[in-house]
């Protein structure tokens, strides 16, 4: 007797007849199937090849790996790091739906990368773009910020958002740009401590953080990189067989210089890769056909569940070395720009905010200018071409500082004083113009500098006292100046006109210029750590009339850089040193060089007039000089404008 079939239930065959079991596959398996690069954010647009960024391929498997809890990425920008985090994602929705939580440094971030980024991947990738449902939709639970899927939830949120972090569990954690979060969501803590709580319920959670280094001993992934295998990606030698990480380190080029006008650039001529094993000297092109691996210093870490992975930017199949070269010439006398260079493009901590030489470092450093045969003291070396002038304002002084500028941002210092008496009255401005009007002279007294440009602060109690005195003098280019603190602010701008009020009256106007004397200050310490005289070398002389004694350089290493977060946003801030009370020496140096940057003078310029000067009055000493009718413009007789 035949058995009968057991009728279906069309209810239940209706509602599961979209279901399809999981694929088993890796994550770089699912993106070379089922991945679409989006026009808006890949020069590269079309399906994923893996073998485009092999690097991302071992990574992005060790998310599939039991054994692996968490995950680190420290690199470079421009080798694919946020495409990684994509492709996760895109797993997760398409083959392991649950819940996700992807974190950025602000708010803000956070909806840029989901309109830029999460949008454009839904609608390209069509194996996941039907399972997200339309933020113009009907279903309210998805947002900008919120992407609902069967099986789970993308929740996009900022690490100073303390409620976003500690709200309902997940199971997958993905932080990008770590070393930019807030080092606090507000009064709770660590944004990533919050967001590791919120995977406590999961016995298979995984956390994975991205991120560009950027201070050394600061840096979140620095330190999530340590905690980890620390694996680095590895090239093998052509000759030996060894495999080594290609750094800059190891880079040999060579270089022309051309000039445009004032300013300079380099041709690349010739660069090669060299193995720090046997010497031998690569191409670039052959370097990038060699086999390659990931390979870990600290393979235990394993155990611990951590990978992490530190990828540098000579890796990059989308950055010629030739660029990071170029881009490091250029960038290599200016530290700000020399940071970015080193983070972003050579994937390297910077170290240039510790600690320099103390005081009595640079007691001992200063030197002797010399004297003449009549035994008068040589007041400017040979180096200097123009002279600048910064002043500090008090209720009861004048605190100045004359520097000397040569080429390539060496610097001498001149003169440091100090005129007593309450800025209000004109005789305190009266000796100041002595110190402005002064001809400084160099080893030939016949040879001399006039002060090019004066900048006086005119911040406190005596506003309105400096901008009526710089307005008396300003044919003689003396110039109120205001410092204003803080990221981004540019360290010279164009000047604006302000009001000079006496007694309630307004008597007429003068300029005033608007310094970022933060981004002075980082100039400034980072000068000061050079060691050999040359490029930024910093000068100062010994004689104990022109002013550089302890107190000098007490006030001039016044203050450090700090991390502080104020109002859930981190920053380096400068902050006072301990037992450094006075800082007017810093603040002089700071105006003196943002004059210099101001003025920016032709320095081959001053330079061939002042050995023209010098050839003349070797040949001719006792000519008499001509009358001109032409009214000169000097840097170097301190003429008009």
């Amino acid at each position: 007797m035949s058995k009968r079939k057991r009728p279906v239930d069309k209810t239940f065959k209706r509602a599961f007849s979209h279901y399809k079991p999981p694929e088993d596959l890796s994550v770089s398996e699912w993106a070379e199937q089922y991945r679409v690069l989006s026009r808006e954010s890949s020069a590269e647009a079309g399906r994923w090849r893996n073998s485009r960024t092999p690097y991302l391929v071992e990574i992005m498997d060790a998310f599939t790996d039991y054994r692996v809890k968490k995950i680190s990425v420290a690199s470079s920008s421009q080798v694919g790091k946020s495409e990684l985090e994509l492709n996760l994602i895109g797993y997760i929705i398409d083959q392991d739906p649950s819940s996700i939580l992807h974190i950025q440094p602000t708010i803000d971030d956070a909806k840029k990368f989901s309109r830029l980024r999460i949008a454009p991947m839904l609608r390209d990738c069509k194996k996941i773009g039907g399972k997200v449902a339309d933020v113009k939709g009907r279903d309210s639970s998805n947002t900008t910020l919120q992407k609902s899927f069967a099986g789970g939830m993308l929740t996009m949120v900022g690490s100073n958002s303390p409620s976003a972090l500690a709200s309902t569990p997940v199971k997958y954690v993905l932080g990008d740009e770590r070393d930019r979060w807030a080092l606090s969501a507000g009064t709770e803590g660590d944004p990533w401590k919050l967001a590791e709580a919120r995977t406590t319920t999961f016995f298979n959670a995984k956390m994975v953080d991205v991120s560009t280094p950027t201070i050394k001993g600061a840096s979140a992934i620095e330190k999530s990189f340590n905690e980890g295998t620390q694996e680095t990606w590895q090239h093998e030698c052509p000759c030996c067989g060894e495999y080594h990480e290609i750094d800059f380190n190891d880079i040999k080029y060579d270089f022309e210089t051309i000039k445009k006008g004032r300013e300079k650039d380099y041709i690349i001529t010739d660069i090669h890769w060299v193995c720090p094993d046997c010497g031998y000297m690569a191409p670039e092109e052959e370097m990038r056909k060699q086999p390659a691996k990931w390979a870990a210093a600290y393979p235990e870490a394993i155990q611990n569940g951590h990978r992490s992975f530190w990828l540098k930017g000579f890796a990059s199949p989308w950055q010629p070395w030739e660029k990071m070269i170029l881009a490091f010439l250029r960038a290599r006398n200016d530290p700000q720009r020399l940071k970015v260079v080193f983070n972003t493009m050579f994937g390297w901590l910077w170290e240039d905010r510790g600690d320099i030489e103390d005081e009595d470092a640079f007691l001992a450093r200063r030197e002797e200018y010399g004297t003449r045969e009549d035994g008068s003291p040589i007041e400017l070396p040979e180096g200097v071409l123009v002279l600048t002038c910064g002043v500090d304002t008090q209720d009861d002084r004048l605190e100045y500082e004359v520097v000397g500028h040569g080429h390539y941002g060496e610097t001498w210092g001149i003169k440091k004083g100090i005129i007593m008496g309450d800025p209000h009255y004109t005789e305190v401005w009266k000796r100041l113009d002595d110190v402005i009007d002064h001809e400084y002279k160099f080893e030939n007294p016949e040879k001399s500098l006039k002060i090019s440009m004066t900048f006086v602060d005119s911040g406190g109690h005596k506003t309105q006292d400096v901008y009526r005195e710089c307005k008396k003098r300003i044919h003689k280019r003396v110039f109120a100046i205001k410092g204003q603190g803080g990221d981004g602010v540019p360290y010279t701008k164009p000047p604006s006109k302000v009001k000079i009020v006496v007694n309630g009256r307004i008597i007429g106007h003068t300029w005033l210029y608007v310094l970022g004397v933060d981004s002075g200050k980082a100039d400034i310490m980072s000068n000061l750590k050079v060691q050999e005289p040359g490029a930024k070398y910093c000068h100062f002389p010994r004689e104990n009339d022109k002013g550089y004694d302890m107190k000098f350089f007490q006030g001039l290493l016044s203050e450090k850089l700090e991390m502080r977060t104020e109002k859930g946003r981190t920053r380096w801030v400068w902050v006072k040193l301990l037992g450094h009370e006075r800082n007017e020496a810093l603040d002089c140096r700071n105006y003196a060089l943002a004059a210099f940057r101001v003025l920016d003078p032709d320095l081959d310029a001053v330079e061939r007039r002042l050995k023209g000067l010098q050839k003349d009055q070797e040949q001719k000493p006792t000519a008499k000089p001509k009358k001109s009718r032409v009214k000169k413009n000097s840097l170097i007789d301190g003429g008009g404008w």
